[in-house]
């Protein structure tokens, strides 16, 4: 049995999401000890417990320590099973927890099944600390498409901390194999699309939020284009939304509405990070370099990536890879700054 250590680099949830969805794949027991020990409130959440039990019934397994609170978690998986499943974050307490971070769960396991699999997964689309609804559709999954995993993933309805009550439904489709990815530099040609949200909220919000996005990114020698839209939600909320296209490379930068956070600031936090994306000169946004870990670490070749900042985040998620399966990466530059990724076996 694999022992992995919760508390190792970056301390958080991606630990055990990485660990879950491994073991499912390679049918080897693990223990997680130290759950999310880098964090203010340690062991697992609602949102992480949802995927724990998410992964353990796709794959049939024996699991200790599955309650919230919980800092050890012994997973025990079998084979893994396609098919029509339902994950509820608000069956185990009311909570936004991330719909779109259990689906990342289950995705890979679910990807080699053999089989097309169905899932309706409930609760927060667009939650702090997590990919909204509009990076997995835009930004995530027509870069693991490329890859060969198609994913047919739609949103019924947003999510929005506190309350939650979001639902994305996904059908994945098996795959044999996937292809590496090489995505080390942009191509000349560039569109930049935003997307400003509310939910339940006077449409003014939306507006003022795109006027300051064009604003931002026209005196940078843009010329973005937008729209506003209302997104159907049991509470209130509101996303701003930065695409970005470079040819084969897309990035993403999302900033949600907070009480007492005005609009003009909302939109000036994803605008931010998509500058400081465009001055690094590199391929890809911090959070997809993460995210395609697990994928590049499956796929039958060798991988390369460039990305606007190298994270402890990503540095963690390949130490876990790397105790799964037999890929090897190199990782050159330091964290908090630009680098690039590499699958050397």
């Amino acid at each position: 049995m694999l022992t992995i250590d919760g508390s190792f680099g970056e301390g958080g949830g991606q630990i055990l999401r990485t660990s879950l969805s491994l073991a499912a794949l390679t049918g080897k027991d693990v223990t997680i000890e130290n759950v999310r020990a880098g964090r203010e409130k340690p062991g697992l959440r609602p949102q992480h417990l949802t995927g724990a039990l998410a992964v353990a019934e796709i794959c049939g397994a024996e699991i200790q320590g599955a309650e919230v609170g919980s800092t050890r978690l012994i997973f025990k998986p079998h084979a893994i099973r396609p098919g029509n499943y339902e994950f509820d974050v608000s069956k185990i307490r009311a909570s936004a927890g991330s719909v779109n971070l259990i689906l990342q769960t289950v995705l890979w396991p679910l990807a080699f099944a053999g089989k097309t699999s169905r899932l309706v997964i409930k609760g927060g689309t667009h939650v702090p600390h997590a990919p909204t609804f509009n990076y997995i559709d835009e930004i995530f999954l027509p870069t693991v498409a490329r890859m060969g995993l198609i994913c047919h993933y739609r949103m019924e309805r947003a999510g929005y901390y506190p309350i939650g009550g979001g639902e994305v439904r996904v059908d994945v489709q098996p795959v044999q194999a996937l292809k590496p990815l090489t995505l080390v530099e942009r191509s000349k040609s560039m569109s930049v699309e935003l997307t400003s949200v509310v939910s339940n909220l006077p449409e003014h919000i939306a507006e003022r939020q795109l006027n300051t996005g064009i604003s931002r990114l026209k005196s940078l020698g843009l010329q973005p284009t937008g729209e506003t839209t209302e997104y159907p939600s049991p509470g209130k909320g509101t996303v701003f939304f930065v695409l970005a296209s470079f040819g084969d490379a897309r990035a993403g930068f999302q900033s949600l509405g907070e009480l007492r956070k005005p609009a003009e600031a909302v939109a000036d936090d994803a605008c931010k990070e998509f500058a400081a994306y465009r001055k690094s000169g590199m391929a890809l946004d911090k959070h997809l370099a993460d995210q395609l870990i697990i994928p590049i670490a499956l796929a039958d070749g060798l991988s390369k990536l460039t990305t606007c900042e190298i994270t402890q985040h990503l540095v963690t998620n390949i130490a876990v890879v790397e105790r799964f399966l037999d890929a090897r990466f190199e990782v050159t530059g330091e964290i908090g700054q630009a680098g690039t990724v590499e699958r050397v076996a």
